[in-house]
């Protein structure tokens, strides 16, 4: 991926966690019953793309993130 895209799915991820991050930390509502939506996990996965999306960005920008390599 180039830089435009990886920053446009790195904007959406931190959206994503954020959105999930705030609609989990509710309190739950007993008249409507249970969520059906895992909002937590959701929240994890999404902040778990962003890390990777960041970590492609360092990639492109030429900073090495990797192991050594021999």
């Amino acid at each position: 991926m180039d830089f435009k895209v990886t920053a446009i799915v790195a904007a959406a991820a931190l959206a994503a966690t954020l959105f999930f991050g705030w609609r989990g930390a509710r309190p739950p509502n007993l008249i409507k019953g249970p969520r059906m939506i895992p909002h937590r996990f959701l929240m994890v996965l999404s902040a778990a793309v962003l890390l990777l999306m960041l970590v492609h960005l360092v990639n492109l920008a030429g900073i090495h993130t990797g192991g050594t390599t021999r």
